[in-house]
């Protein structure tokens, strides 16, 4: 009787550790546009795990690590594979097919057809920000599970594919939250400011760093209260709800990018909901 009690408390145990694991991580969904789980199994250091040359969010302890992998909305579904540095296997992890809905929308005529001098604005603009996108610190995120930034519906879902006056354009890299011009932002868990700017087609906006790969962006502020440098806590306000660059009307457009790779925020909320 009591190696059958024992036998039972262990396993729920176990239970409970894989429940509260699952709650600190963020939702899990191998999807472009998702975040895929993988198991790494025991090892006496944190893994240099790597998809292609990027390195990849790894968390856990010594008893187990697991590779958090941010998945392009571009990427083909299918099998796919993570390395370990010094290992000699390969990792292997599926990308499911996902379809998201599309979305109309109208603005300026300039913000779609754009001039050379926009035109060549944009481009510098975009390089620039795919140098910030691959900031990478080796220190991981405190937290994995983040606070909505500013409180709201969601006007506009992540994925969505955008047609601009008729044209199709890229698919929506971010979640939407309606809010009027001024409503604070509060960063989402603590994190270092590392770019601030007025973009062509984003406004303004600011980009954190939580470690380790994962960033967060918030576009279309009214006012930027912070400087790149700056350490937030959590619920710091870092600036405030805003209808700059592109938009249709005042709200906040925020991003999750893990390991250089637009993933969907909704998964990182505590109150993320399986679709």
């Amino acid at each position: 009787m009591k190696q059958l009690f024992a036998a039972l408390w262990v396993g729920l145990f176990a239970l409970n550790l894989a429940h509260a694991q699952a709650q600190d991580l963020p939702q899990e969904r191998a999807v472009p546009g998702g975040v895929a789980w993988v198991d790494l199994g025991a090892a006496a250091n944190r893994p240099d795990a790597r998809v292609g040359d990027v390195p990849v969010l790894v968390v856990g302890d010594t008893s187990r690590w697991t590779a958090l992998v941010g998945i392009p909305l571009s990427a083909t579904p299918g099998p796919k594979t993570l390395t370990v540095k010094g290992a000699a296997n390969a990792w292997p992890y599926t990308v499911k097919p996902m379809k998201y809905a599309e979305q109309r929308l109208k603005v300026a005529p300039g913000k779609v057809d754009l001039s050379a001098a926009d035109t060549a604005r944009y481009e510098r603009e975009r390089t620039h920000q795919a140098q910030v996108i691959a900031t990478h610190t080796d220190t991981p995120p405190a937290v994995l599970r983040l606070r909505a930034p500013v409180p709201g519906p969601q006007s506009s879902s992540f994925g969505l594919r955008r047609v601009f006056n008729g044209q199709s354009r890229n698919p929506h890299s971010g979640m939407d939250i309606a809010a009027a011009t001024g409503t604070p932002i509060a960063a989402p868990a603590a994190g270092r400011v590392i770019d601030t700017g007025d973009y062509f087609f984003n406004g303004k906006t600011v980009w954190l760093d939580h470690g380790a790969g994962l960033l967060t962006m918030y576009c279309h502020l009214s006012d930027i209260s912070v400087r790149v440098g700056d350490e937030l806590a959590a619920g710091q306000t870092l600036g405030a709800v805003g209808a700059t660059g592109r938009v249709t009307g005042p709200h906040l457009h925020w991003s999750v990018s893990l390991n250089r790779a637009m993933v969907d925020p909704a998964l990182f909320l505590s109150t993320a909901a399986a679709r």
